[in-house]
Order: structure tokens, then sequence, then C-alpha cells
């Protein structure tokens, strides 16, 4: 099923407004019901729960008004839809969503950035790419899940700023800015450092990997953003990351790898090894589509998966030196693009 084009602007409410109507029917269906959904919805009274809202009332007021537009939307409370949009930013007996998987290099003609989209099964079809155009900061384009604010996944920023996010599985995190919201932010960053400081603040809860370069330079960078501490590598040959940490400088952060994140990183810095040079966009969605372990595949189609995840998009980013061509394939038997654009 292709993905929907979405078109949305206006003030920060109208647009997450327009979110809560595109995504209603998807949410009460798919998401409502979920043990995961109860178990946030129970944490929004909570001192944890009350101090990362008040964080995001006070420091990122027009995120917080986005917020409160998706509910309005949706139908639903603020605090439930809040709530879910902190699923990574508690330690929870249910399995988490949003896996991906991200591969980097630089080009003859500037850098790459790729990346696969592992989300709910049960959400495919159901997901978008949206163009915003906020009265206040960055116009973007970003695939979005039913239910969730913009920037915890890929998109491009009309300053040529491409950011892609994984998910990763810290075993400790404390109460504080909730890690979507600090992705959000690096879609009004106007520079790879200023996204790189937006997601080092002190402060933060959950954990993410953010992969970001920006048009007219060559530079790719991966942050590992935890509570306990941020990694920033510059990358300067081709690479991948997964679900886990890998920069020696977070060992002392303990994480949950799962079988298919550790699977998915070995598989991909395989390829790499065993193909070295510079990756090209048709190499880059091989490798994305790559189903080599039958049982812990990168690209992840099947109903047992044990991270309860399937890829529902791959993109790829092309970053040259005055523009950003794009692609998103929903589908991994097509050659052809489901949607694409040049920013």
């Amino acid at each position: 099923m292709p993905l929907t084009r979405l078109h949305l602007e206006g003030s920060a409410y109208q647009i997450g407004y327009g979110l809560g109507l595109f995504g209603r029917d998807a949410v009460h269906t798919h998401l409502r019901p979920l043990p995961l959904w109860r178990f946030l919805a129970e944490q929004a009274h909570t001192s944890a729960g009350r101090h990362m809202r008040q964080c995001v009332q006070l420091d990122y007021l027009g995120y917080w008004q986005e917020i409160e537009g998706l509910a309005a939307g949706l139908q639903l409370p603020v605090d439930e839809v809040f709530l879910w949009n902190c699923r990574g930013d508690f330690v929870s007996p249910h399995n988490g969503v949003d896996g991906c998987t991200t591969l980097f290099s630089q080009t003859p003609e500037g850098s790459l950035i790729a990346h696969n989209e592992d989300g709910l099964p049960q959400l495919r079809g159901h997901c978008a790419i949206l163009d915003a155009r906020p009265e206040t900061g960055l116009a973007f384009t970003s695939f979005v899940y039913p239910g969730s604010i913009p920037g915890h996944t890929f998109a491009v920023n009309e300053k040529g700023l491409v950011a892609t996010v994984n998910n990763i599985r810290p075993k400790r995190i404390p109460a504080g800015i909730p890690r979507q919201i600090l992705g959000r932010a690096t879609l009004d960053a106007e520079s790879i450092d200023a996204a790189i400081e937006a997601v080092s603040r002190p402060g933060r809860a959950g954990a993410f990997h953010h992969g970001f370069g920006q048009v007219g330079s060559t530079r790719l960078v991966g942050v590992e953003a935890t509570a306990q501490g941020v990694s920033v590598t510059d990358i300067s040959q081709p690479a991948g990351h997964a679900n886990h940490l890998v920069s020696i400088a977070l060992d002392q952060v303990a994480q949950r790898i799962t079988g298919s994140s550790a699977a998915r990183q070995g598989r991909i810095e395989q390829l790499l090894k065993h193909s070295p040079g510079q990756l090209t966009p048709e190499r880059s969605l091989r490798i994305l589509r790559d189903e080599t372990d039958p049982q812990l595949p990168v690209y992840r189609c099947s109903a047992d998966d044990p991270d309860d995840e399937n890829t529902l998009a791959s993109a790829l980013f092309s970053i040259g030196a005055s523009a950003v061509e794009w692609r998103v394939y929903a589908r991994r038997e097509t050659a052809s693009p489901d949607v694409a654009g040049t920013l």
C-alpha cells in the first residue's frame, strides 16, 4: 500500500491537528488497544510523567502546542497522546516500537544517507510523508506515524539538513526531556552543529542514535545521545547503525541489545567490509533490502518478527552541493520510489 502524501501548514496547533485527523482511525484501531499504550497512559500522573510534561511546556511550548493539536485531531486526552510520544522514555515491560537501520557514505557528488524505517507491522499503509510549512520554525518533509509528532524517523528541512533516527534501549532512563521532543527540535536546526546541540542538551530522558548530513557539505555525523552521555562521530568511511550503542565512549551505559539489532549491525558491517568503496544509492538500497538471514534480516517483513517490527519504508538521501534528492520506497519489490523530491 503506497504512502500518503500529507501537506500541512499554519500554527503548531493546526499542524498537530492535521496530523491527528490523518492518524485518528489507525490510532484508535491499532495503537490505543496495545498494552504499551495503556502502560504509558498510566504514567501521566506519576512524578516522572508530570516532570516530562513540565519540561516540554516550559522550554518547547511550540511542540507542546503541536501535541495539543494532535490530541484534538485524534479526539483523545492530551495526556495519553503526550505519553505515547514518550514511549521510549520509560523502561517498559512491553516491547517498544520503531527500530530502524541507517547507512552513511561520502559520494563523488557529496554524501549519502540511507535508512530503513522499522515500526509496528499493523501500521503498514497507515503512515505518511508530511510536507509541513509551520508559521514558526523551518519547513520540512518527514515520514510520520499516526499518533506521533515528526522528528523521530527520517526527514529533511528547508536548510537541506537531513536527519535520521534509530531507537536505542537503555536499561535505565531518568525522567527528563522526551527524546521525541529533542528529535523534533532537529527539524528546526539550521546546521549540523545546531542539530547536534539540540540532541546533546543535558536533562534528556530516553536515548536515540541521530544521523545528520547537510546540503553543501560532505560532512556526515552520527550521534548516540543518552541521559548518561553523548557520543558524536564524524563519519569518513561508509558505515551503518542499527538499534544499540556502539561507541566505546558509552560503554558504561547499560542497554538491551535485541537479536535483530545485533544481527543487522553485524550484517551491514559485513557487507560494507567485503565490498569496500563509497556507497551508491543502488548499493545502499540492496543493503537495506538484504534478507540473507531468514530469521533476523536487515529488511524485516516477518509476521513473527521478534521485536514486533517490520520495515515500513526505505529512504535514500543524495546530498549534493546545492540540493538534496530524496526517494522513499514503501515496498521491497519495486525499483521505483513511491515518493520522491528535491530540496
